[in-house]
């Protein structure tokens, strides 16, 4: 009997420490993955590639990384940076590289910590570990740009007007993405998660006290979607095992064939809004404020970010070797 409770014991241990081996493999999985979105560079569509005057690209230093997929890019250089600022060529060519898309880029950049980072990649996966999360999810981001694209609408403000394009709204993308997964009468039955309602209470918030903080809205969610989606609906695609085409309207954007000009064009509107150096300053703040706001979303999610890796995975390996997904 002595000699069965020390095995017991010796079982319980061992498995004890896998489990923490578990949990601290998870944990570094989703660091690296933070870490990968913080510095994976631009696919070459989405990349703006400004020529010097002679036809030859600009120097590395001019090129730029992403910073997350999900929400608006931020951006640092490859290499060093270094002392020669860039020209009036370089910065017509690509408007990220001055005025206020430079400083939110920057300014974003610099206030995302591997910590925040961590949390928003892990709280994706969770999105996509099952079709309740994913649902819910939407769901969120429905309450969320329902609050945007109604303070759009009634704004009289040219800086906000100027940004608006109807290619980038989600409301209706999303309104075919929840008839999918709900049916035609999900209006009724759906509910705002707590931190959702605090999202979407800031909207109209600034809408009503600083309308040009709206902007930072517009950059963060959707340069994000635009950024991003491709790759997003992918992944849900994948790692929900959807019908071809069905769920992902929301990252579709079939009405911007070019990415790369719709995203210079839009940089170079930013640039040229008429603004004071506090309402820029006060538009960053804000555009890191809304990050948080994001997380607090996924935050709400009830999945495991473990399934849909392991989903996301197996199915992505059955499509390459022409296995479908299951």
């Amino acid at each position: 009997l002595p000699h069965n409770k020390n095995l017991t014991f010796k079982i319980k241990n061992r498995r004890e420490t896998s489990i923490q081996h578990y949990k601290m493999a998870f944990k570094s999985f989703i660091t690296i993955a933070a870490l990968i979105a913080t510095h994976s560079p631009v696919t070459s569509s989405f990349t703006t590639n400004p020529q010097s005057k002679n036809g030859s690209p600009t120097p590395t230093s001019s090129r730029r990384r992403i910073t997350t997929t999900f929400m608006a890019t931020t951006t640092e250089p490859e290499t060093e940076p270094t002392t020669t600022p860039p020209t009036s060529d370089e910065e017509t060519l690509n408007p990220r590289l001055s005025g206020l898309a430079n400083m939110l880029d920057d300014g974003t950049r610099k206030s995302h910590s591997l910590a925040q980072n961590t949390a928003f990649v892990s709280g994706f996966f969770k999105g996509l570990g099952t079709r309740e999360a994913y649902c819910t999810l939407l769901t969120s981001l429905y309450f969320v740009y329902t609050a945007m694209e109604e303070s759009f609408d009634a704004s009289e403000l040219s800086a906000v007007k100027s940004l608006d394009d109807a290619e980038l709204r989600r409301v209706a993308a999303l309104e075919t993405d929840m008839d999918y997964f709900y049916g035609r009468e999900w209006r009724g039955t759906i509910a705002m998660s707590g931190n959702t309602k605090r999202y979407v209470q800031r909207v109209r918030e600034v809408a009503k006290e600083k309308p040009y903080l709206l902007v930072a809205h517009q950059y963060t969610r959707y340069l994000g979607d635009l950024f991003g989606g491709r790759m997003m609906g992918g992944m849900a695609k994948r790692s929900l095992s959807l019908d071809e085409g069905k769920g992902v309207a929301f990252y579709t954007f079939d009405d911007i064939p070019n990415a790369t000009e719709f995203i210079t064009d839009w940089y170079t509107r930013l640039n040229d809004l008429d603004l004071t150096d506090v309402q820029k300053e006060e538009i960053i703040e804000e555009a890191n404020l809304v990050f948080d706001l994001n997380i607090g979303i996924l935050e709400d999610l009830e999945g495991s970010p473990l399934r849909a890796v392991w989903t996301l995975t197996i199915n992505t390996l059955k499509d390459k070797l022409g296995l479908g997904s299951s």
